[in-house]
């Protein structure tokens, strides 16, 4: 895998200077158009803002990027097909040249090669409710435990099954720790399942409560499009974006208000982490 690292991103990582990495396949797919660009953006300023470099990770013309422009960035936002790359697609949308959106898991493959300990995301992804018939399970998981990169979010995504990634990361012996909280947050929502202790890289830090969501009301959304999802075939890669946008939808688009809010608010704790780690 070829990686082509920005400037500003070398010369950081070649002093030691703190780093923090971006998913973009929430620009690609996770956010309506326009908010998502506006909200890449923002959260790159907020990064500098405290002293850190961000390197929004992708994949473009048989490269990946590390530290995309503000031209790959609006690209990223807008144009149609771009690819969906978790770790199993690196190799066919490299070989193909295509425009890719890193999922976590490719994200924390890129910025472990490349040198960087911190990764800010919105939600992970993880066991599937169901799991026990499809085996869905989120490449997330096995990503974050064979990389030494911190990947900080809002928990996992709540129309997962939360118990089951809690327990899915116990067994590959990923330390979850929690970030102003004893409790596991789950993306829109502040709090689940109680932490394990001991264990480490997975810094979970809750929606801030202005944001956040009732956590009945998000299940009962979710069941009903889990339902829906169903009945529409939706499967694989497709399903937890499906979800997603039937949840936004249902909730009047507060639950899209969160997630901005939580990818925020991940971003800041990833900048001062990087600051910390680099001290």
């Amino acid at each position: 895998m070829k990686l082509s690292v920005a400037p500003e991103v070398a010369k950081a990582l070649e002093a030691n200077a703190p780093v923090v990495a971006l998913e973009s396949t929430v620009i690609a797919h996770g956010l309506p158009r326009p908010r998502n660009l506006t909200t890449a953006r923002a959260l790159e300023t907020e990064i500098r803002a405290l002293g850190v470099v961000p390197a929004t990770i992708a994949l473009h013309d048989g490269v990946a990027v590390v530290g995309a422009g503000d031209v790959l960035l609006e690209r990223l936002a807008n144009e149609t097909g771009v690819a969906k790359v978790s770790i199993r697609d690196i190799a066919p949308v490299l070989a193909a040249r295509s425009l890719g959106g890193t999922t976590v898991a490719a994200t924390v493959e890129i910025a472990a090669a490349a040198g960087i300990q911190v990764l800010a995301t919105g939600g992970i992804g993880g066991v599937h409710r169901g799991a026990e018939q499809s085996f869905d399970e989120s490449a997330d998981l096995e990503a974050i435990a064979r990389h030494a990169v911190v990947v900080v979010s809002a928990g996992a995504k709540f129309v997962l099954d939360l118990a089951l990634t809690l327990e899915r990361l116990e067994t590959l012996g990923v330390p979850v720790l929690g970030y102003g909280t004893d409790e596991f947050p789950a993306f829109y929502v502040r709090s689940t399942e109680q932490l394990a202790r001991g264990a480490g890289m997975l810094l979970c830090v809750p929606v801030p409560a202005e944001s956040a969501l009732e956590r009945d009301e998000v299940e009962d959304q979710v069941r009903a499009a889990i339902a829906a999802s169903d009945r529409d075939g939706i499967r694989g890669a497709d399903l937890t974006p499906y979800l997603l946008r039937a949840l936004g939808e249902a909730t009047n688009y507060r639950a899209l208000d969160a997630n901005i809010a939580l990818l925020r608010a991940n971003a800041q704790v990833a900048a001062q982490l990087a600051l910390t780690l680099c001290a």
